[in-house]
């Protein structure tokens, strides 16, 4: 049974840094390159989508992993995935903290009322999300390890 939940965990939260990834690498270089209003619009759209989802992924793939430590506690690689855990919380509260914020109020703007500064509050958020996919990255890299240990 821990084997199923250290890979359904890896799979999980594989699958979160994948679509991520993909957000801060190839999508949002996509949207800046649209002409004119296109690339805002599209933001704006994967922010009312992915928003509705990712929150459900972060908590989720946090819990999977609390559970997977706490199953796991005396058992080699426990260390890792507590390690991973915190790394998780770190992404979820800079979710809350830094990038909610900005999502939503991105994700509300069309041409006509979005603020002067739009292309700098995307330009932070894009800061705020490359930090947030190398902290995933790394809870991902130290729950694949573990699960090599178990």
């Amino acid at each position: 049974m821990l084997n199923a939940l250290e890979v359904f965990t890896t799979v999980v939260v594989g699958l979160m840094v994948g679509v991520e990834f993909s957000v801060a690498f190839v999508m949002n270089r996509i949207f800046n390159a649209l002409p004119e209003d296109s690339g805002q619009l599209g933001r704006a759209h994967g922010g009312r989508m992915l928003g509705a989802v990712m929150p459900f992924w972060y908590i989720g793939s946090l819990a999977l992993s609390a559970v997977w430590a706490v199953a796991a506690w005396h058992q080699p690689g426990a260390g890792l995935v507590v390690t991973a855990a915190a790394l998780l919380i770190v992404s979820v509260i800079m979710s809350i903290l830094l990038l909610v914020p900005i999502n939503n109020r991105g994700k509300t703007w069309t041409p006509e009322n979005r603020p002067a500064d739009w292309k700098e509050q995307m330009n932070r958020w894009d800061r705020f999300h490359y930090v947030r996919v190398a902290v995933i990255i790394a809870a991902f890299a130290l729950l694949a390890t573990a699960a090599t240990l178990a």
